[in-house]
C-alpha cells in the first residue's frame, strides 16, 4: 500500500467510530482527513483548541481567510451556528470534559494505553500543543496511525520515549488492524484482510489478544 492508501484506511475506519452529535477534536496531520468519511446523517462538531467550535470543510483555493485557521495553522470555515472565542475558554471546554472524542497521531503507544506523540530526544519540535489536555480532558482517546514506522514499531510493551499521557487510549486504528486497549491487554479486534494475524503480530512491539469475534477490518 502506498502513503495515500494507508492514510484512506485509516481515516475511512476512524470516521466509523464518530457518532452523530459528538462533539471531536481531530489533532493535526492524518486525523484531519477523517471527516471526509463521514456515513450520511452523522454530523459531529468538530472542536479547535486555538477557539473555534463548528469548523467546516476547506475553503477553496483562493477563498482562504487568515482569520480561520485550525489549530495547526491550517485554513478552515466555519458551519453555520459555529462560535470563536479564546484559548483560555477552549482549553475550559477541553479539561471540561465537554469533548467527546479526540483523534490524534502518535510516535509509540503501549499496552497500558500510554502515548508518546510529541518529541523525539534529539530532534526539534514545535511542542506539545492542546495533546495532554485532550488526553486528559476527551471522553474518548482514539489514535489514527501507521502501524509501523520504517520498519520499526510505534505499538510497544513501554514507550521509552516522553509520554504526552499515561493510560488514556482507547482504540488504535492503523491500517493493518483496530486494537482496542483492555485492562487485561491490547484486544485485536478487527483485521484488514489484507493482513494475516502473524503479520500484525510480527508488526506489533507488544503482546495480542485475539478476539474470539476477530473480525475483518470495517470499511
Amino acid at each position: 500500500m502506498d502513503k495515500e492508501q494507508i492514510k484512506q484506511i485509516i481515516a475511512r475506519r476512524v470516521a466509523l467510530e464518530l457518532e452523530d452529535g459528538d462533539v471531536v477534536n481531530l489533532g493535526i496531520g492524518l486525523p484531519t482527513l477523517v471527516p471526509h468519511y463521514m456515513e450520511p446523517g452523522v454530523r459531529v462538531i468538530l472542536q479547535s483548541e486555538n477557539g473555534l467550535l463548528g469548523l467546516g470543510a476547506p475553503p477553496g483555493a483562493g477563498r482562504e481567510d487568515p482569520e480561520w485557521t485550525d489549530a495547526g495553522g491550517g485554513h478552515v470555515t466555519a458551519i453555520p451556528g459555529a462560535s470563536t472565542f479564546d484559548s483560555a475558554a477552549s482549553f475550559g471546554i477541553i479539561r471540561g470534559g465537554h469533548v467527546d472524542v479526540t483523534v490524534l497521531g502518535a510516535l509509540q503507544v503501549d499496552e497500558r494505553g500510554d502515548l508518546a506523540n510529541w518529541i523525539i530526544p534529539g530532534k526539534k519540535t514545535p511542542g506539545m500543543g492542546g495533546a495532554m489536555d485532550l488526553l486528559a480532558g476527551a471522553r474518548r482517546v482514539i489514535l489514527a496511525m501507521e502501524h509501523t514506522a520504517r520498519g520499526s514499531h510505534k505499538i510497544v510493551k513501554r514507550c521509552t520515549l516522553p509520554l504526552t499521557a499515561a493510560g488514556r487510549v482507547n482504540l488504535i486504528v492503523t491500517e493493518m488492524a483496530v486494537i482496542e486497549v483492555t485492562p487485561a491487554g491490547l484486544l485485536l479486534r478487527e483485521i484488514n484482510p489484507a493482513c494475516g494475524v502473524d503479520e500484525v503480530r510480527a508488526a506489533t512491539g507488544a503482546g495480542l489478544i485475539i478476539s474470539d469475534n476477530l473480525q475483518p477490518m470495517k470499511q
